[in-house]
């Protein structure tokens, strides 16, 4: 008996889809309901195409975002969860000796201070990293003048960043004016000389490097003896960065040395270290998916009217099909299967052609951003699947919300008025 009553819903859930169908794509003379059909669809089109666009151009930027920082931020660092320092003694270097998977440590003293060059002075971040720092940086390729050297001969270099070198008008050929670095001395009480109160330390700029705008006008690298010197923080290091054999065990590595080390550190990844330049970004990314959902959501309101006047047009059709035995839920079905195929028709055009505009952007950069310093030539773009989903998953329940009045008012319509 269930067997019978599932062979007959399927028979009439088939049926009620045929006739939608045929309502939909009727052979017949084209009448200004079925022209606005299309329209619906043409609208419906439009608007998921653009969304599927602007979620990957957001895509992109949030995958390029994470590709600056990954040249001048390490994979995993390891920070104290309370102040500034930590002593790096060596109980935690047994720790990232006997822990697996990891390539390189690299030690960092950072802080900021005050550059003085001549007569122009700037506030600095500086970045003492220990001599494996090439290992885990790739800044390398981001040199536009000088040499890519901290340490030559037991002499102290400085890297420096574009905008640093623009705004105090340093020269890498002056010898005889050096980079000289101004740090406030710690506990120190207040004197009549101010010049007392801070630790300086002097060396010459080898190169500079062109990242990106935080990283060009605010960071100076040197060498961490230099940076101990200056700082005066002895055995004390501000982080340590690590890279890794394999990225793919990240996670592992990071649970592994949180354990480890305890509650009073910090490891943290790329991401979480960027956690407030991301959340922007996806917050940024959400609102617009928000906002362009009530867009596809207006443009699918069409969908509305052309099934509002259908159920006034097929009122004589709708009693008849009463008649020869269809119940007031299926009748509801005939008009929502109408409002799901002018919905998912535009949907799949808007979907295919999305991605189509999406994939000739991001293998041809079709679209350039037009600044001539820029760190990319075109938009990023980047597509995903869980992207293609969240919109299909919208326009289903668009549709829904939207057919079911004009359905209601149809399995309402009274046999005997129109017969």
């Amino acid at each position: 008996m269930p067997k019978i009553r599932l062979n007959q819903t399927k028979k009439t859930m088939w049926v009620t889809w045929w006739i939608a169908k045929k309502y939909f794509f009727s052979k017949k003379k084209r009448n200004f309901i079925n022209i606005l059909s299309y329209i619906s669809m043409f609208g419906v089109a439009v608007g998921t195409a653009a969304l599927v666009i602007v979620l990957s151009v957001f895509n992109g930027l949030e995958e390029l975002t994470l590709g600056i920082y990954s040249k001048f931020y390490a994979q995993l660092q390891i920070s104290p969860q309370i102040g500034k320092s930590f002593e790096y003694d060596s109980r935690i270097k047994n720790i990232l000796k006997q822990t697996a998977g990891i390539q390189a440590v690299t030690e960092v003293i950072e802080d900021n201070a005050l550059l003085k060059y001549q007569e122009n002075q700037l506030a600095v971040h500086v970045r003492g990293v220990s001599a494996n720092f090439n290992q885990q940086y790739d800044l390398a390729s981001q040199l536009i003048d000088g040499d890519f050297v901290l340490m030559n001969k037991n002499t102290p270099y400085a890297l420096i960043g574009v905008g640093i070198q623009n705004i105090l008008s340093i020269s890498l050929e002056d010898d005889l004016h050096q980079l000289l670095f101004w740090y406030p001395k710690k506990d120190q009480k207040v004197q009549l000389n101010p010049e007392k109160a801070f630790h300086r330390a002097a060396l010459f700029p080898s190169g500079v490097l062109g990242v990106e705008q935080q990283f060009d006008y605010n960071h100076v690298i040197v060498p961490i003896e230099f940076a101990e010197e200056l700082m005066h923080y002895g055995n004390k290091r501000t982080s340590l960065e690590i890279r890794l054999l394999d990225p793919k065990n990240i996670e592992q590595i990071q649970e592994e040395l949180q354990e480890k080390l305890g509650k009073n550190f910090l490891v943290r990844t790329l991401e979480e270290q960027q956690a407030n330049v991301l959340k922007a970004v996806k917050i940024e990314r959400l609102f617009v998916f928000i906002t362009f959902s009530f867009i596809l959501a207006i443009a699918s309101f069409n969908i509305f009217f052309s099934l509002a006047m259908m159920v006034i047009e097929k009122q004589k059709d709708v009693a008849i099909l009463q008649s020869l035995g269809l119940q007031k839920n299926q009748i509801r079905q005939i008009f929502i299967f109408q409002g799901s195929i002018i919905a998912f028709s535009g949907a799949v055009v808007g979907l295919f052609l999305g991605f189509l505009i999406c994939f000739l952007q991001q293998h041809y950069g079709i679209v350039g951003i037009g600044i001539e310093n820029a760190l990319t030539k075109s938009y990023p773009v980047k597509m995903k699947l869980a992207d293609f989903g969240a919109i299909s998953f919208i326009m289903l329940l668009i549709t829904l919300l939207i057919a079911i009045v004009p359905a209601q008012n149809a399995s309402k319509i009274v046999i005997s008025e129109h017969i």
